[in-house]
């Protein structure tokens, strides 16, 4: 089992994405934990502010220092166990990779930061990794944590009903995933490959490799540097190269 802890200042952002399909079925069997804490709460004063005016003047507004703490301290006192992941647009770009290392841990905790950013010093005594779901900027940390406790929870053992989807899932493998046909056989005209109904299994393999392949090298051609491929991949790259070289 793996234990999310939310830090948010809208933590009602949670309710129905946790509530609906396999995240809520992974609850309801004990297989992952989600705590979700209102940063408000260890705040200061009537009006509960965590956030302030940049030192040193500019625009927009940071989250402050204190509240933050407090609040991770409160729920993770000793971090012994826990990885604390503050969700910025500044952060490592998050990825299958990531999500695996994230899944063996046996605590998560998020902090969604927000306005124009959290205090530095949350990043300098609290957190230990920085994560960024892509190079673009949201209201807050919310959606990115949503997404880092989809990714890592589909990868522990018994949220997916066939362990094996998460193992060939585009990216787990280094490449694209390779092309689905489901029941009806024939629609307008459109055809299921015959390799698909042939019964013959090392075929079908093969189809689906090359399928593998091909959309990587029309979609991603950067993964291919990344992972290692036999001999028989090569030889299917540069007869989809030939391919397309023959098609302009």
């Amino acid at each position: 089992m793996i234990r999310f802890d939310i830090f948010s200042l809208f933590p009602g952002m949670f309710e129905s994405p946790f509530n609906d399909s396999l995240l809520k079925k992974a609850l309801e069997k004990g297989l992952i934990e989600i705590n979700l804490h209102d940063i408000r709460s260890y705040a200061d004063g009537k009006h509960r502010m965590c956030d302030d005016y940049p030192y040193g003047g500019g625009g927009g507004m940071v989250m402050k220092v204190e509240p933050v703490v407090r609040a991770v301290e409160a729920v993770v006192p000793m971090r012994s166990n826990a990885s604390v992941v503050l969700l910025t647009p500044q952060g490592e770009t998050f990825n299958q990779g990531v999500a695996e290392e994230l899944s063996r841990l046996s605590q998560v905790v998020l902090i969604c930061g927000h306005y124009e950013g959290v205090d530095e010093r949350i990043r300098e005594n609290l957190v230990d990794r920085e994560i960024s779901t892509g190079d673009y900027v949201l209201t807050g940390g919310e959606l990115p944590a949503m997404i880092v406790v989809d990714a890592v929870s589909r990868l522990i053992p018994g949220v997916l009903s066939n362990r094996e989807s998460a193992l060939l899932d585009s990216f787990s493998t280094g490449l694209l995933e390779y092309p689905h046909y489901t029941r009806p056989r024939e629609y307008r005209g459109w055809e299921v490959p015959d390799v698909l109904l042939s019964g013959n299994h090392n075929e079908i393999n093969k189809w689906r490799r090359r399928g593998s392949l091909k959309r990587t090298l029309t979609r991603r051609p950067d993964l291919l540097r990344k992972v290692e491929l036999s001999e028989e991949d090569r030889k299917i790259l540069e007869e989809l190269k030939a391919e397309d070289r023959s098609q302009e």
